[in-house]
Formats: structure tokens, sequence, C-alpha cells
């Protein structure tokens, strides 16, 4: 018998080390969201970005998982601003 495992029960024990204050991750300021900042608050598989109460796409990048999917999706409009996090900090994959 095969044992299903949810997506969100592997993600979990995935751990992220915060750099405070040093984001890696930044959304450039705009008035109107493009449709791939707007598609960035659906296909993040972190969840890292939401829509504020002025319509304008933020992010939160405690728990990304440094895919790409943001900077693929905004590399023409250079929206989003992507670095590797420092050495030491970001996501610390566990398998097993």
């Amino acid at each position: 018998m095969t044992t299903v495992v949810k997506v969100e029960e592997k993600l979990y024990v995935n751990r992220y080390l915060v750099d405070a204050g040093r984001p890696h991750i930044k959304v450039r300021p705009h008035e109107t969201p493009s449709a791939a900042l707007v598609a960035l608050t659906h296909v993040c598989p972190a969840g890292c970005y939401t829509t504020n109460d002025r319509g304008q796409v933020e992010v939160a990048p405690d728990g990304c998982m440094e895919c790409g999917t943001c900077r693929v999706l905004t590399a023409d409009s250079g929206e989003v601003e992507w670095n590797y996090p420092r050495g030491g900090y970001g996501v610390l994959f566990k398998f097993g």
C-alpha cells in the first residue's frame, strides 16, 4: 500500500534561516501590478507573494525556496529584484 504525502507536509520539514534586514527578494515600487506580478500571488510554491489592500503585490521572502519562479516570470519587466541569500542564510532543505 502506498502512503500519500501532501506537498505541504514535505515543505514543512524545510527550514529557513532569515537574514534580518537583508531580504534577497524585493518587489520594485508600482502603482498597478503587471499580470506577471499578480501571477506570482498564485504560482509561488512558497506563497511568498500577496496583494495588499491597495492592490499592490508585496513579498515576504521568509520561507522562499529559491526556486526562481519569480525571476523567470518577471525577467522581462524587472519588477522583482532577486539575489541569492548570503552564505548560511535562506532555505535549508531536509531530505528523508
